[in-house]
């Protein structure tokens, strides 16, 4: 049943579809290099009328279905950890619940100003040691996950189930700077780690009657249609090119927060 807030729209046009779906395509494209392309989605559900709270619930469905095949497209290229991704995944998806359950209720405004604070940090870390991005430090990688590591994932976690936008970021930044991966690896990783996580926040939303889930299924086709490109580009021109990616992302989304550019 299509939600009152939605109902003055016909979105079984082929233009609201196509709108849905273009949005969802570059979505997953750029969530699958770094993270914030959500925003694209959030700010089209903000077009159609649809809550915050509900945006949020309604863009986990395409989550899941970009998560599944670009995964395995990693695994097959032998990009990603499998093992230390699982290990990871749990104190993440431990915090996604957590934050789950306070974004049905809550106010973001103050909280995304913070966060934006510390998107320009982590922009300035990439221009201060762009090799550590590109190459990762493999004895990093190798070690054991530490309760530190568990730690700062549990809060990523928080962060991802709260709001989702910008988690991506987050979540490679951890993998590159604390679990020393280069950035293709990271994503990789990432990825894996929305799989596990996303179904357990998106119950939460489901639950809670926050979920479109029409619009949500489109939304899904676009991530996963824009996702699987960006995992081969990833692969092929290789960490150097993500960190550009990255950077241009971090800008954008980082002003957008702060309310100096408007999408």
């Amino acid at each position: 049943m299509i939600s009152e807030y939605i109902s003055q729209f016909d979105l079984f046009s082929w233009q609201i579809i196509s709108l849905i779906f273009v949005a969802g395509f570059l979505a997953g494209f750029i969530n699958t290099f770094a993270g914030s392309g959500t925003a694209i989605n959030y700010f089209l559900f903000a077009i159609l009328g649809i809550p915050m709270n509900v945006a949020s619930g309604t863009v986990r469905l395409g989550v899941i279905m970009q998560a599944i095949p670009i995964s395995y497209s990693f695994y097959k290229k032998g990009k990603l950890d499998l093992i230390k991704g699982f290990y990871i995944s749990i104190p993440v998806t431990l915090g996604a619940i957590l934050g789950a359950e306070i974004a049905v209720n809550i106010d973001i405004s103050i909280f995304e100003k913070f966060i934006g604070g510390a998107l320009f940090v982590m922009l300035y870390f990439l221009f201060y040691d762009p090799d550590r991005w590109i190459n990762g430090k493999k004895v990093l990688s190798t070690r054991k996950v530490t309760v530190k590591h568990l730690l700062i994932y549990l809060l990523v976690g928080l962060y991802g189930g709260f709001l989702h936008i910008g988690f991506g970021i987050f979540m490679m930044a951890a993998l590159v700077w604390i679990s020393g991966y280069d950035l293709v690896k990271a994503m990789a990783i990432k990825i894996f780690v929305v799989l596990i996580y996303t179904p357990f926040v998106f119950f939460v939303f489901v639950m809670n009657d926050q979920v479109e889930y029409f619009i949500g299924f489109i939304t899904g086709l676009g991530n996963l249609a824009g996702g699987l490109l960006a995992a081969g580009f990833a692969v092929k021109w290789g960490p150097g090119f993500v960190r550009w990616i990255l950077i241009v992302v971090l800008s954008i989304f980082s002003l957008k927060l702060f309310g100096i550019i408007t999408f």
